[in-house]
């Protein structure tokens, strides 16, 4: 089984307008209800790929109520903890000529409430894999993942991390199957802005020296780069197409990525399928959807 867990999920409001004017009445002219968090999207493109899920994470309130129902009318399996202080996040996206987001603060989760996760992540074997996303709310330790990573450590979980700057770092170590920053992210990692290929297979590098596996370094629409376990190097370009939504795409390519991985174990088919299903999400209003999915890997 595959387990995901997200910290702060959110039921993101997403509004269209043809053009937004700040300090004035404005009526959206197309509305849609989303329920995210960076691990609830990987669940959910996993299923369209047909892989079968558990979500875990935090709720509270009655807006926690209408996203539980919300997943499990999505069809996902969930394991969510429910917490007593706070609200599950509602966000905010506006689409217009540009995006703009307003984000929720989410609810407080306590030691107690970790620990409870901490009892069902035990329950995970090296038959399973665990996907780590998203940032932790301010209410939690900042070595939150690396404290998760220690207590699961030598048992051969198969563990991806999606996450940012220190997050991300300290959790080498402990060897994560795969870790996914963007070419942005790399460079902050390294404090320095990469330019070429070259700059970037040399960073990804140093991430694997630190204990990553599989560094897979997303560039928007210049494709992606994956610096594979046994050394080889593959580069993808982007498939052709409008962009519509960037919310997700990075997920996205994580799901599709160990979906091809788990269907092959073939690493270059699985940068192949995790690229098509990021430009899948990336094209569409919301995330990814198997025919097209299979039409961009088709391009590949």
């Amino acid at each position: 089984m595959i387990y995901t867990v997200t910290f702060n999920p959110a039921i993101d409001y997403v509004v269209h307008f043809d053009k937004l004017r700040p300090g004035e009445i404005n009526r959206n002219k197309a509305e849609e209800f989303q329920f995210g968090g960076k691990g609830i999207n990987v669940s959910n493109v996993l299923r369209t790929l047909g892989f079968d899920t558990v979500a875990l994470g935090f709720i509270a309130g009655f807006i926690g109520d209408g996203f539980e129902k919300g997943l499990a009318g999505m069809g996902l399996k969930t394991d969510l903890i429910r917490v007593a202080e706070g609200m599950t996040r509602v966000n905010v996206k506006v689409k217009a000529a540009e995006e703009t987001e307003i984000n929720g603060i989410g609810p407080i989760i306590t030691a107690e409430d970790m620990e409870e996760l901490n009892k069902k992540l035990d329950a995970i074997g090296p038959d399973d894999m665990l996907v780590l996303s998203g940032s932790i709310p301010n209410c939690l330790p900042g070595d939150t993942y690396e404290r998760i990573m220690a207590r699961l450590d030598g048992r051969g979980i198969p563990i991806a991390v999606d996450a940012t700057k220190d997050l991300l770092v300290n959790v080498l170590k402990y060897h994560p199957f795969l870790i996914k920053p963007n070419n942005h992210e790399l460079g902050e990692i390294f404090g320095k802005v990469l330019r070429t290929d070259d700059e970037i297979v040399e960073c990804a590098r140093k991430l694997q020296e630190k204990g990553g596996r599989n560094i897979l370094v997303s560039m928007a629409g210049d494709g992606a780069l994956l610096l594979d376990e046994n050394g080889g190097v593959h580069r993808i370009g982007c498939p052709k197409g409008k962009v519509l939504n960037s919310v997700g795409a990075g997920d996205s390519m994580v799901a599709g990525f160990i979906a091809g991985w788990l269907e092959t174990g073939d690493y270059e088919y699985a940068l192949k399928l995790g690229t098509a299903t990021g430009s899948a999400t990336a094209f569409s209003i919301g995330l990814a959807e198997k025919p097209l999915i299979e039409q961009l890997l088709a391009t590949l």
